[in-house]
């Protein structure tokens, strides 16, 4: 069913759909999308959502629909849970470094650029990249890493879960939690979940890749199949993802002095930045200023390179597809080429060098394993307390899951029968999942504080 915003007032302006040049209504704003965008590019007008938008008063209609995923992203709690979310370095540990939250800005500047000088939907790769890492853990990708280890029964917590006639639940990977997040978790509207247009929801999903062993939250479409390829918008996001953050983990490394910046101009990369803006790099001897360019040459180096070669790309599959009207691209949605928004040779070459530096430097120094190894010792024994008590749970979060499961609220339940009933829940996979989405949708700042809370046992309470 092709999305609309159906329930709101029709357009009383004419064919045009405008009252005057200064105030354009949504089909106006449509037909402006169709003239000014590629024939290879997702258009608002085709977009489609499980559930009509309810009206709720409005008269006039003047948002795109995936300008309204944008917005919905960003009025969500997820999103603002995200500046207090380890990128790399513990949000707690300073105010430069970024967050999930800066990280996620930066990868929509950059999607945003691209789709721009290519003539993509800008709103869709937006909505995209600021709904890409909601399901992201507290303690940055450690805390991904440990939730799959349980819920994948690889980590049976010392001995605590028992897997056996029970099943693994199914694993965790923070795209399909962002899915999950964007589908079930948030609740701010009378249905559960952002009601989201599919090609948002499918471009979340697959901003990278799927392990055949993360099964919980399957997607569903009319239109996308989770094996399909990714359109042009979500493969922009995908790559601005990886440039976003191989450049400020360089930049942060830089910043906490993890490198210096006489053994950052030795990288293969960094000689052809230099190149290209050596005259003001010359110009200045305070390393601070340097720095700031060699990360801005990094990112316009990566950008250049990546428009240079998708556009060759893009010309010659639609060629060779023969795509000339948006009603052609369409019938070829399912047959995208999956490597069609990507480097050079020679840049692909350039950042995987510079990727393997920072994995190397930065992401493997012992700084950034000793915060792991708090994150890992966190998460294991909050996911231990929780599992071994339920009752130490919120009691929203107990609420949430007596009501999907249209059973009994825990604190409701006679005395004599906790420990039933507390037996019972710990053989649920549900159950599981409930307190893995509880600890995925923390901040550090909050996991921190229920680890001291629960497991410290000379902590305050």
């Amino acid at each position: 069913m092709l999305s609309t915003a159906a329930g709101l007032a029709p357009s009383v302006w004419g064919s045009r759909g405008s009252v005057s040049a200064l105030f354009l209504d949504k089909k106006a704003l449509e037909n402006l999308e169709e003239e000014r965008l590629a024939v290879y590019a997702m258009k608002s007008r085709l977009a489609t959502r499980h559930r009509t938008i309810r009206a709720e008063g409005r008269r006039h209609d003047y948002r795109l629909e995936f300008q309204r995923d944008r917005d919905r992203i960003i009025h969500s709690r997820a999103f603002r849970r995200l500046k207090h979310k380890t990128q790399v370095f513990v949000s707690t540990e300073g105010d430069h470094q970024r967050t999930r939250l800066t990280h996620t800005l930066e990868v929509a500047q950059i999607a945003r650029t691209v789709c721009r000088a290519l003539s993509l939907n800008e709103d869709l790769a937006e909505a995209i990249a600021l709904g890409h890492d909601l399901g992201h853990t507290p303690f940055g990708h450690i805390g991904e890493e440990v939730l799959h280890g349980i819920m994948s029964a690889q980590d049976n917590l010392d001995g605590l879960l028992n897997f056996d006639g029970l099943g693994a639940p199914g694993g965790f990977k923070h795209n399909s939690q962002s899915l999950r997040v964007v589908e079930i978790l948030e609740r701010r509207y009378l249905e559960e979940g952002l009601n989201l247009t599919e090609e948002t929801r499918f471009g979340i999903l697959r901003h990278t890749s799927l392990p055949d062993d993360v099964t919980y939250h399957p997607f569903e479409s009319e239109r996308f199949r989770v094996g399909n390829p990714l359109f042009l918008e979500g493969q922009v996001v995908a790559v601005s993802d990886e440039i976003a953050q191989q450049a400020h983990d360089m930049e942060d490394g830089l910043r906490v002095g993890l490198v210096n910046l006489k053994t950052i101009e030795r990288l293969d990369l960094m000689e052809e930045v230099i190149r290209r803006i050596l005259p003001d790099y010359q110009a200045t001897r305070r390393s601070f200023h340097r720095q700031n360019m060699l990360v801005r040459g990094t990112i316009h180096f990566l950008v250049t390179d990546l428009l240079l070669q998708t556009s060759k790309n893009i010309e010659a599959w639609t060629k060779q597809a023969e795509i000339r009207t948006t009603e052609d691209f369409f019938e070829r949605l399912a047959d995208i080429p999956s490597g069609l928004v990507a480097f050079s040779d020679k840049g692909r070459a350039l950042f995987q060098k510079l990727k393997a530096f920072v994995y190397r430097e930065i992401i493997n120094s012992y700084q950034v394993n000793r915060m792991d190894g708090r994150a890992i010792l966190f998460i294991r024994n909050l996911f231990k307390a929780y599992y071994t008590n339920p009752r130490q749970l919120q009691d929203w979060a107990l609420l949430r899951y007596a009501h999907s499961r249209r059973e009994p609220y825990l604190r409701d339940v006679p005395l004599p029968d906790v420990p039933a009933k507390i037996r019972a829940l710990q053989r649920e996979p549900d159950f599981l999942r409930l307190i893995c989405d509880h600890i995925a949708g923390m901040s550090d700042r909050f996991a921190m504080e229920e680890f001291e809370k629960l497991c410290l046992p000379n902590a305050s309470l």
